[in-house]
């Protein structure tokens, strides 16, 4: 499992990349943290659990990180590990996941830009032949 960090103009492109579409997800998710903060230095003391609905692959991507965005916001906290569970098919497509990561302490991580928002932008969860990818573009 792994994320790249993808050139964009404006904003920052994040990919996942995983044996499983689950695994590409929190790849995702991991990538869009390591944005803000040295990853490293997340401690994942506590445990959040995440769930997002959508019609697609797509917009269940876009639904998951901008809960855990906003999980961040509400909650002050710094994700820096992930887990994943989807099912769906035929325009029902639902996730329950957790993050687990800890309050944000300006003076221990190392933070990066903040991320606004996941947008539809460049967004694409697909199968490859080795496994699965899910990106999208970050709003910063």
């Amino acid at each position: 499992m792994t994320y790249e960090i993808l050139d964009h103009t404006a904003d920052a492109g994040v990919r996942g990349i995983g044996a499983t579409l689950e695994e590409a997800f929190a790849e995702a998710a991991r990538g869009t943290f390591a944005l803000m903060a040295d990853l490293d230095s997340v401690r994942p003391e506590g445990e959040v659990a995440v769930e997002a609905e959508a019609d697609t692959p797509e917009g269940l991507l876009v639904a998951w990180l901008g809960e855990l965005l906003r999980e961040r916001d509400v909650r002050g906290m710094l994700f820096s590990r992930f887990e994943v569970h989807i099912v769906g098919r035929d325009g029902a497509w639902r996730l329950s996941g957790r993050a687990w990561g800890e309050r944000i302490d300006p003076r221990r991580h190392r933070l990066g830009v903040e991320v606004k928002a996941a947008t539809y932008a460049g967004v694409r969860v697909e199968r490859t032949g080795d496994g699965w990818i899910a990106q999208c573009v970050v709003d910063l």
